[in-house]
């Protein structure tokens, strides 16, 4: 039996990681020959359609999530349509609730997996290689968590709750069954949550569940060993365990050559132990994403989350202080009881803790999560199409959920380009960061925030915040961030900076301040201006600086930007 594994990721950099452990656990069955091939959402389906039935498999089997659920499904009909033979198989968190109904209205899906997969995966290949229809449809009744056809019904075996034993999965990694050309690389080392959060579909996984720290090395040294550049943990809370978290934390240390990790922590759960540790992470080595949510305990309670807000934020103030760990902390906005004025409160609660940047998302109310009990009851809308998302509650209308979107693109966009350091300085000496930001938002509209060059990006950041400064002092400052991220050359300089040419040079290498030592085999170019305040600092200071900017290219290195120290 010829077995084809898909799915369509949101973007070319993600490389599935279930998939391939759905073939680790089935490499030894004889009689099925299986292939993992993955696409994106952003290619054309007809192109999808056409490698899919190029590959001429006996089944089908697609991972579903929220981003790929609704071309999954077309892409299966035409599948069915072309070749009726062609079985069908969907599992994912995306098809885990609402089986029967997802099958009356898909009639071209065989099987449904619920839940965790590997095993009923095993048992559904190993079933359907028998020769006998008659025993294959006697034993599909007896598969956990499986939903199949019997004629015109759809019917299931038990469901169960009984978990993988994890370190019975082989490595898919050793296996070489994970594409490690692609930049990121997912990996996990446990299966659950800690926390019964109501907005996450973690919340209905029930208890913790880890591999053997000898599995969890033996991979991790793989990994490293392999040189691969990001390796993202998907554990929901990877320091469940302090002392667990501790000892994999000091093994990389101890092994890792050049891989950058990210890990998603609870703040609140770090003991000092574990910060001694971090304080010795090296720069550019591990990334935390910690879910604040709302820095409101009341609104937090009412989803269930338990955290100790003030021991978070301590800890957050350690990590950004005593250690290199970039942080990334994220706000989740609908949640009950917190209207738009305290959305902004808990942004400027976060954003007073200075994190390398600020994630926001409008709530998902997911299916299968307890948060559609608690919006039935509080009477919240959201759509009723992937991803769910909240259109108004009794808190929020519409338009502050607007507002709210509009905050978060323009943090994607400008961390995405540098972050705008000094221009936020200028422009928080009058107002909050929050403020700076609903003025900004309020300013946008409904302007389409997706795909700007980094010029217009600064042009745009301009346009909205000059009336909440002297104009002059912050074009002085967005240029000094334009310099930290981009070659200023002329003709493409940002509009607010044109009047500068003048004033702008380019230095010659034996030109460049002493204390810049530039790398061997590069291409090397300078930029020197004097600016209005100097703002190496992160902060404008002092009267004019005269600052050189050196940029650094280079094959498979991308764009290095040296700036000279403010002792030069």
């Amino acid at each position: 039996m010829k077995i084809l594994l898909t799915t369509l990721h949101a973007k070319y950099s993600h490389a599935s990681l279930a998939l391939p452990c759905l073939a680790a656990y089935c490499l030894d069955l004889p009689d099925a020959e299986i292939a993992i091939r993955e696409w994106t959402v952003n290619e054309p389906r007809e192109h999808i359609l056409r490698l899919v039935m190029a590959e001429a498999a006996d089944l089908v089997a697609f991972s579903c999530y929220i981003w790929n659920i609704e071309q999954t499904l077309r892409i299966v009909s035409d599948i069915k349509k072309i070749s009726p033979q062609t079985r069908i198989v969907l599992g994912g968190p995306e098809v885990s609730f609402g089986i029967f109904d997802l099958m009356h209205d898909n009639p071209a899906i065989d099987f449904v997996i619920k839940g965790e997969g590997e095993e009923t995966f095993r048992r559904l290949i190993a079933t359907l290689t028998q020769e006998h229809i008659s025993m294959q449809q006697e034993s599909l009744a007896e598969i956990d968590n499986l939903f199949f056809r019997d004629g015109s019904d759809s019917v299931s075996g038990p469901l169960s709750r009984k978990d993988l034993e994890l370190d019975r999965l082989p490595s898919p990694f050793e296996t070489g069954l994970v594409d490690f050309s692609k930049p990121l690389i997912y990996y996990e080392t446990s299966r659950g949550c800690p926390f019964s959060c109501a907005f996450c579909l973690s919340s209905t996984e029930g208890a913790v569940r880890s591999f053997s720290m000898e599995r969890i090395k033996k991979d991790l040294l793989f990994l490293m060993n392999s040189n691969v550049s990001q390796i993202k943990l998907v554990d929901r809370t990877f320091n469940y365990d302090a002392r667990r978290a501790g000892e994999i934390w000091e093994f990389i240390l101890e092994h890792n050559r050049s891989s950058h990790f990210h890990f998603e922590i609870a703040a609140d759960l770090l003991t000092d132990s574990n910060l001694l540790t971090l304080a010795r992470v090296p720069k550019s080595t591990f990334r935390f994403e910690i879910g604040i949510q709302s820095s409101s305990a009341a609104t937090l309670e009412q989803v269930g989350r338990t955290a100790d807000l003030s021991c978070i934020f301590s800890n957050i103030v350690q990590l950004g202080t005593k250690t290199q760990i970039e942080l990334h902390l994220d706000l989740v906005a609908g949640l009950p009881g917190e209207d738009y004025a305290g959305f902004l409160n808990s942004l400027q609660t976060i954003a007073e803790l200075k994190p390398d940047m600020i994630q926001i998302e409008p709530l998902k109310v997911l299916k299968g999560a307890p948060m559609r009990a608690i919006a039935a009851r509080e009477e919240y809308a959201f759509s009723d199409s992937p991803p769910y998302t909240i259109l108004h509650n009794p808190w929020l209308s519409f338009e502050d959920i607007c507002r709210i979107e509009t905050i978060g693109r323009m943090l994607d966009l400008f961390n995405k380009h540098g972050g705008f350091a000094a221009a936020f300085q200028v422009l928080q000496q009058d107002r909050p960061f929050s403020g700076v930001l609903d003025h900004m938002a309020r300013q946008a509209g409904n302007e389409n925030l997706s795909s700007m060059s980094c010029r217009r990006v600064f042009e745009l950041f301009a346009r909205l915040a000059e009336p909440l400064a002297d104009v002059a002092i912050l074009h002085d400052a967005l240029f000094f961030d334009y310099c930290r991220v981009e070659m200023p050359l002329m003709g493409k300089l940002p509009t607010f900076a044109v009047a500068q040419q003048s004033d702008c040079s380019w230095p010659t290498i034996r030109d460049l301040p002493k204390n810049i030592n530039l790398p061997p085999n590069c291409r090397v170019k300078s930029f020197r201006y004097e600016f209005r305040y100097d703002y190496r600092a992160g902060e404008e200071s002092g009267g004019p600086a005269t600052i050189t900017f050196v940029y650094i290219s280079g094959a498979g290195r991308g764009l290095q930007v040296l700036i000279s120290s403010a002792a030069s």
